[in-house]
């Protein structure tokens, strides 16, 4: 279980000489802030430079930390921020298992075991030769998920993971994602447009203009 902590320091992101945001913000372990603001207010930039793949035509200054840690110039690869999208982006070309097995490269473990074990954790048991293609989205979004489990990130961003699901799954795959993210104690930030995922984050909310 991480105890990591993910700080926001004096954070601002201007493009084309307009500031798009500025932010301070701390995520302790196991918590899930949100930021919501319309289309255009930088909620997704402000990922992207948390990530570390802030595109150049912005630009940016203030820190981010993880424990304490400045990361803000490392590479995106050295970070250890773990990321889910609107879209799973699972590697087509893949098996379930083989999408699993790209989080564990270079890690010491029965590789075999964590996957079964972590598919039996989300409901998917059995799925490990499926082809990406077969799954619904919410199986999608539990492969992705767990994928980022197992790339054991030290911080999670969330960037509008539950838009593309239609009501009643969107429920079903929050209450996975977030409670999964809560167990394993991971500083989390979530980018999203709908107050119900907000209210189910239950953390701090960050309303950008």
């Amino acid at each position: 279980m991480s105890n990591s902590v993910l700080e926001l320091n004096e954070v601002s992101i201007s493009l084309d000489g307009k500031q798009l945001l500025e932010i301070d913000c701390r995520v302790g372990p196991g918590e899930i802030v949100t930021i919501m603001g319309p289309s255009g207010s930088g909620k997704s930039s402000l990922l992207a430079y948390i990530a570390g793949f802030l595109p150049k035509v912005f630009s940016s200054s203030g820190v981010v930390l993880v424990d304490g840690n400045d990361i803000s110039s490392l590479a995106a690869e050295r970070r250890r921020i773990g990321l889910l999208f609107q879209d799973p982006l699972l590697f087509p070309h893949l098996s379930v298992a083989g999408n699993l097995r790209f989080a564990l490269t270079g890690k010491n473990l029965n590789k075999d075991q964590a996957i079964q074990q972590g598919l039996e954790e989300i409901g998917l048991a059995g799925f490990k030769d499926r082809d990406p293609g077969t799954l619904s989205g919410g199986q999608a979004s539990r492969v992705a998920l767990l994928r980022l489990l197992l790339s054991e990130p030290n911080a999670v961003l969330l960037d509008e993971p539950f838009s593309k699901l239609d009501t009643a799954l969107r429920e079903e795959v929050r209450e996975i994602v977030f409670g999964k993210l809560r167990a394993a104690g991971l500083p989390t930030l979530l980018v999203t447009h709908d107050q119900a995922d907000a209210d189910s984050a239950g953390g701090t909310v960050h309303s950008l203009s």
